[in-house]
């Protein structure tokens, strides 16, 4: 038997169970019928956040950002690159620290750009300060060895 994992869409949110092995195969949500991977980071905030912070078995990259924030918008383009090349094994999200300030202040969200990576609900690592697209990606498979 396959194991199987929790992956949300990033459209809907409802929980979708995939085979492990089947992970590369372009999913589609059982219940909006959209792709569960489109190589763009997912939008977060209240509705959305914990499903993929928590209920996932992806671990998730979060982009706290603003949209007054130059590095912000400098590093946007970079973070949206790092989720097509690391999708489907791990899902980027961003969420704007303005509009969601509960979950940016829950999480102690001083200075943006950051990156904070979960992975069930426990946060793993964080990083402040703009990024290119190599650099989040060699940070995001440092912190979880793959």
């Amino acid at each position: 038997m396959t194991d199987s994992m929790l992956i949300p869409c990033p459209h809907c949110s409802a929980i979708n169970r995939i085979p492990a092995d089947r992970l590369h195969d372009h999913g589609i949500c059982g219940r909006c019928k959209k792709a569960l991977f489109d190589g763009h980071p997912v939008e977060l905030g209240m509705a959305n956040f914990d499903i993929h912070a928590a209920r996932s078995d992806l671990p998730l990259v979060v982009d706290f950002w603003a949209p007054w924030c130059g590095p912000c918008r400098s590093m946007a383009p970079a973070f949206s690159s790092a989720a097509a090349i690391l999708e489907p094994e791990f899902r980027l999200g961003k969420l704007n620290t303005e509009e969601e300030n509960q979950i940016a202040s829950h999480y102690a969200i001083r200075s943006i750009p950051t990156l904070a990576l979960f992975h069930r609900g426990k946060e793993l690592a964080r990083q402040s300060g703009a990024m290119g697209t190599d650099e989040i990606i060699r940070w995001v498979r440092h912190h979880t060895g793959r």
